[in-house]
């Protein structure tokens, strides 16, 4: 390449580096550079990040961070009965209520639910929300899931691990100088390795808060989703109460039985004292891909433990 023709190339990716400095992200308000976490959690659906964090993501933001949470599917054939436009603009809307309840902010990405692929432009879409939220910290689920989309959405965190520090891929954005810690969420798994948990949050000051946002997205949960039925919210006021209760019932044993299994986990951030006055906890793992956090720098990340 001349001399002269470098020169533009070299002009030409500064100039794009310099107009993405201020990214911005469709339907987001950017935080300042005021010194908080910044953290982003991708789940599939518009439903998947706030099952698995959206009581830590609650205790991050009442603490003055910026969290994010990106479904990378629409969720569109996620119920038994709705499917296309109107049940992507439904979860939409029942996403977003879930997250006011939160005191976080939420991106959809315009992709059909069930036909997620790991194709280099949706690394590139994954990399450059990433880099645009200059995360500290990542999470997603684990690629060994059972859900295609779930495995996909891992797979393409999980491929952006590296890529958000390398110059020039998607040079429009910039590379961010320090690899954020990257997460996983948990699942029961076993094969071909389960899920060890590496930090253990008690979430017993927000769990009302992810219940009350739970059970806003209707379509999922009272309704059941792609494999519920018309019989699972009747007509009838009181049946359907019952139904919602049932429904928070199940929702707030899942997190007690998260904080049973990892009882003894919890001693490593807890006294054991208060280790065993914990009701409800979500946990996650870290992915090597990422940075590579000690228990200093993930305390600084996670700012909930006194221990």
């Amino acid at each position: 390449m001349k001399r002269s023709s470098l020169s533009c190339f070299i002009g030409m990716l500064l100039l794009l580096a310099n107009s993405a400095s201020n990214a911005a992200i469709d339907g987001v308000i950017m935080p300042a550079d005021d010194g908080k976490l910044r953290i982003i959690c991708f789940g599939a659906h518009p439903d998947d990040c706030e099952l698995q964090a959206a009581a830590t993501g609650a205790m991050w933001a009442a603490k003055g961070h910026h969290v994010l949470f990106v479904s990378v599917t629409n969720g569109d054939i996620g119920h038994w009965r709705e499917a296309g436009g109107p049940l992507a603009l439904r979860r939409k809307l029942e996403v977003e209520k879930a997250h006011k309840i939160l005191g976080i902010q939420g991106v959809i990405l315009d992709i059909h639910d069930g036909e997620l692929l790991p194709t280099l432009e949706n690394r590139r879409i994954i990399t450059r929300l990433i880099r645009e939220w200059k995360a500290d910290v990542v999470m997603s689920h684990r690629p060994n899931d059972y859900h295609p989309d779930h495995r996909y959405t891992g797979v393409l965190v999980q491929d952006a691990a590296y890529m958000v520090t390398v110059p020039f891929f998607g040079p429009d954005v910039p590379p961010l100088q320090k690899n954020p810690a990257f997460f996983y969420y948990p699942d029961s798994f076993q094969k071909p390795n389960p899920f060890q948990p590496d930090v253990i949050v008690s979430v017993d000051a927000t769990m009302d808060k992810k219940l009350e946002a739970l059970l806003v997205m209707e379509s999922q949960f009272q309704e059941g989703g792609a494999n519920g039925s018309v019989d699972l919210m009747p007509a009838d006021p009181e049946k359907r109460k019952q139904r919602t209760d049932q429904v928070r019932n199940s929702f707030d044993k899942r997190n007690q039985s998260i904080a049973d299994k990892y009882r003894g986990k919890l001693q490593d951030w807890y006294s054991p004292e208060d280790a065993q006055k914990i009701r409800h906890a979500e946990a996650f793992e870290i992915c090597e891909y990422g940075g590579r956090p000690n228990k200093a720098e993930l305390k600084r990340l996670f700012p909930f433990f006194d221990k």
